[in-house]
């Protein structure tokens, strides 16, 4: 059998991580076992469906590298197929028009909850066996078993049995004549061949119903695995607050897109103790049966771990771009300043993202303002406006601007004061980039540049004679 996955999106709003997670884990699944991925946009709800969610949803998966196989399939360009099947229940006597107003459904529902019993239709239509007059409208619902059960095996949560009196005759036609969820799914999961479905088990109570409607179809079900969702850390449901945002904010923050797909295949799936996987070792690894029954909860702070790991083997070309990308939307250009590159080997194990590593390295390209103010106070005092001096004759007669004659430059000036290396060296990383957090202090000097480095102690000296 050849394996078919699907990931079915709505375009009513972003790629959050937890569909990232799921579209990962489909994607996975069919390349282990050489199958297929199919991309589905469930855009039947028309009024929340736009065009730009569906931009932003395709452009989240190519960033990722998920690419699909078929598709993507829009539902809203299927409704005849579907009006179709709606009509084949119908003669098959698997649904009928349901005619109860709102205001009595309301009542129904209300007088059930007084009783103490689970709201549901009361099956009023349901033996009427009539259809709509000229004129007249109604719903259409899916006549759901009575008797018995519905059992299957999830390949997460195991046996799951649901007692069919449990279940609602479900709408799966609105007045208006549109299809709705639970019937469009199964049609599209059947003409699709879709094999497995991986989804949240926010899904759950939706997989007996529709399984009744395969039923009802004659059609062969495929196999479910229900994932667990995504957690805060407070065990609540994730939101923006725990810094769940749309997968391409996370771009926008400097996350790799492969650091994002080896942290989203550890919440809810394991290999034992390993933590960093490339992509061939998902692939070669990864199994649905393998997926945790427990809910994973999301830490940014484990994000950022993953990814300062991936900035750190990441291609230079690559990473130097990025960052050449982030400067120039900060106005700022490359010409005065240092190679990229070689900045980027200096600066790729002292960032979590790409974009606070943007921010490090700005005073290599462009002037600052103002220094940081707690470390101003601290580094930037009388006493070593001597050592500035000193310092600056003698960087002005270096020959060679390279980190090794630097070096020695500031340990003379060091020896002849009598002074601690910390004592020159901070205050003349705050003078030469504003703060006094960066690589070490040659090569903050040689980045810098020879003329930027004396212009800026020369600043740095004016700023504490007129504070003083």
């Amino acid at each position: 059998m050849s394996i078919v996955t699907r990931f079915p999106p709505s375009p009513t709003g972003y790629l959050h991580i937890g569909g990232a997670r799921t579209a990962l884990f489909n994607w996975l699944y069919a390349r282990k076992m050489g199958g297929e991925m199919v991309l589905r946009i469930e855009d039947t709800d028309l009024e929340r469906s736009t065009q730009e969610a569906v931009d932003v949803i395709l452009s989240a998966m190519e960033w990722l590298g998920l690419g699909w196989n078929s598709g993507p399939f829009f539902q809203s360009r299927r409704t005849d197929r579907y009006k179709q099947i709606i009509q084949l229940l119908l003669d098959q006597g698997n649904a009928y028009h349901c005619f109860c107003s709102r205001e009595r459904l309301d009542e129904i529902r209300e007088s059930q909850r007084r009783a103490g019993e689970k709201p549901r239709y009361d099956h009023h239509c349901r033996d009427l066996g009539r259809v709509p007059d000229a004129g007249e409208t109604a719903v259409i619902r899916f006549r759901n078993p009575v008797e018995g059960a519905v059992v299957f095996d999830d390949v997460v949560r195991g046996k799951v049995v649901i007692d069919n009196k449990e279940m609602d005759d479900l709408i799966i036609a609105r007045s208006d004549g549109s299809p709705t969820y639970n019937l469009t799914v199964v049609v599209d999961d059947i003409d699709m061949g879709i094999t497995h479905v991986v989804r949240g088990d926010d899904h759950t109570n939706n997989t007996p119903r529709q399984i009744n409607i395969f039923r009802a179809l004659g059609a062969s079900l495929p196999i479910f695995a229900h994932v667990p969702l995504i957690l805060g850390s407070d065990g609540q449901r994730l939101s923006k607050r725990h810094g769940a945002v749309s997968v391409l904010e996370y771009r926008e923050m400097g996350i790799l897109p492969e650091a994002l797909l080896n942290y989203l295949v550890r919440l809810g799936w394991s290999h034992g103790d390993q933590e960093i996987f490339d992509l061939d070792e998902m692939i070669d690894l990864f199994d649905i049966k393998n997926i945790n029954k427990a809910p994973a909860s999301f830490d940014l702070d484990k994000l950022l771990w993953v990814n300062q790991h991936y900035l750190k083997i990441a291609d230079t070309d690559r990473i130097g771009n990025e960052l050449a990308k982030r400067l120039h939307k900060r106005g700022v250009g490359l010409c005065h300043g240092p190679k990229i590159n070689e900045v980027v080997e200096v600066m790729r194990e002292r960032a979590s993202t790409l974009e606070e590593m943007a921010d490090k390295i700005l005073y290599l390209y462009a002037e600052f303002d103002e220094y940081n103010v707690a470390a101003a106070d601290k580094h930037l005092t009388a006493e070593v406006v001597p050592l500035f001096e000193a310092l600056t004759g003698k960087l002005e007669a270096l020959n060679t601007w390279v980190t090794e004659e630097i070096n020695k430059v500031i340990q003379q000036v060091v020896k002849d004061a009598g002074i601690k290396f910390a004592r020159l060296a901070l205050p003349l990383r705050v003078a030469i980039s504003g703060d006094a957090a960066t690589p070490s202090i040659d090569i903050t000097v040689k980045l810098v540049g020879k003329e930027r480095t004396l212009a800026r102690i020369e600043s740095a000296v004016k700023h504490i004679r007129e504070r003083a």
